[in-house]
């Protein structure tokens, strides 16, 4: 069934990124349609942090919020839950429409990606219960909450493969704890790369032991849950947490059915400021358009990025 209305834009994704751009658009009173798949990335995370006024508090709660306030507020945003959008595409007039599952069609003048990533997990049993919780991708994100531990890990692979980025996360974990263990897991080339890098530094070791499973410790107390590392070998270790970025791809087939360009990380290549991508009228922000994924770098975007579709509408309504 094809909607009736042309949206100034349509809108796929809720998340901060997403709503940052309908407000936007709604303080200018354009109509905009926005779909939600409720799948979010950092759903397993009970606190986000880095968000002024929003320190330490629940990112579910954050998201309601914002699209509370727009409810109540503005009368020009529409969204549509638990919609899975599974095409977009250009039409012969410049406009674009965007199709779910069940065949319904909605059109609008302006497309916004703001669909995220999807986290491709390694192959380690264990992995997926201890993520968002004893294992981060991010340590402005989390990690502060437990300072002071003895020590804690950093799995340099994937994301973190590369000696500078992996470095990099080892002097942010060792400025949580006081000792910082880099685990190459059966890398053996990796972790004397490794060693050379931290000779001269206090308070790391590398250890290339393969991986058995990985397996969350909650403390009786209350306190934060710990990461315990088992290893093929049959010995252990127990650690505060586990820093690693896993390896990530786009939500959605919407690049490819666009043909839309991207960069060497995966994410959409965008244009400074505005993030248009390659095809004219075509926006992405949050994570599906930047390294920076956490949530201001995703409202900024968002911010950004609705200042440029009201700017493109009004000069276009002119001619």
């Amino acid at each position: 069934m094809l909607s009736p209305t042309l949206y100034d834009a349509l809108i796929i994704g809720a998340g901060p990124a997403g709503l940052s751009v309908a407000t936007g658009l709604a303080r200018q009173l354009h109509t905009a349609a926005v779909f939600s798949s409720s799948v979010f990335r950092n759903a397993k995370v009970k606190h986000m942090h880095n968000v002024l006024g929003w320190d330490h508090r629940s990112p579910t709660d954050f998201r309601a919020k914002a699209r509370a306030d727009l409810l109540a507020r503005y009368s020009t945003v529409q969204f549509y839950d638990e919609v899975e959008i599974e095409s977009v595409s250009r039409q012969s007039d410049g406009r674009f429409e965007a199709r779910d599952v069940r065949g319904d069609v909605w059109r609008g003048k302006k497309l916004v990606l703001a669909m995220g990533v999807k986290d491709i997990f390694p192959d380690i049993e264990g992995y997926e219960d201890c993520w968002g919780e004893t294992i981060h991708h991010c340590l402005f994100c989390d990690g502060y909450e437990k300072r002071g531990a003895p020590s804690a890990g950093v799995l340099a692979t994937d994301v973190l493969e590369t000696n500078q980025r992996a470095m990099h996360v080892n002097r942010m974990a060792r400025r949580l704890v006081d000792k910082v263990t880099i685990y190459t897991n059966g890398n053996n080339e990796q972790a004397s790369t490794f060693r050379e890098a931290i000779a001269a530094l206090d308070g790391f070791k590398v250890d290339p032991r393969p991986f058995m499973k990985l397996e969350k410790k909650r403390e009786m107390d209350g306190n934060e849950p710990k990461i315990i590392i088992h290893f093929k070998d049959g010995t252990c270790a127990e650690e505060a947490f586990l820093a690693h970025g896993p390896r990530y791809v786009l939500n959605g087939p919407f690049a490819q059915q666009l043909s839309l360009e991207t960069v060497e990380t995966g994410e959409l290549k965008v244009s400074p400021m505005f993030n248009e991508t390659s095809m004219p009228g075509v926006f992405a922000v949050g994570d599906c358009a930047t390294p920076m994924k956490a949530v201001t770098p995703a409202i900024a975007m968002g911010t950004g990025t609705a200042a440029a579709i009201v700017m493109q509408l009004q000069e276009e309504k002119q001619v």
